[in-house]
């Protein structure tokens, strides 16, 4: 594996920017697991870049 495969983010930025399926039929409950997913990615992202800047900055 190399380092350019550890930090692709492309599937996450795909995950928070893609358009909406016109198609796709949607309901409260669905809506609302995706949202409370997007903020738990984000929560993660933070956290890990809150423990790099840690780890490499105040080191």
């Amino acid at each position: 594996m190399r380092t350019k495969d550890l930090f692709d983010f492309g599937p996450v930025f795909g995950y928070f920017f893609r358009k909406k399926d016109p198609n796709r039929h949607t309901n409260f409950n669905l809506r609302t697991m995706h949202t409370i997913n997007k903020i738990s990615m984000l929560m993660f992202l933070a956290g890990l870049i809150y423990m790099l800047f840690k780890f490499v900055i105040l080191r």
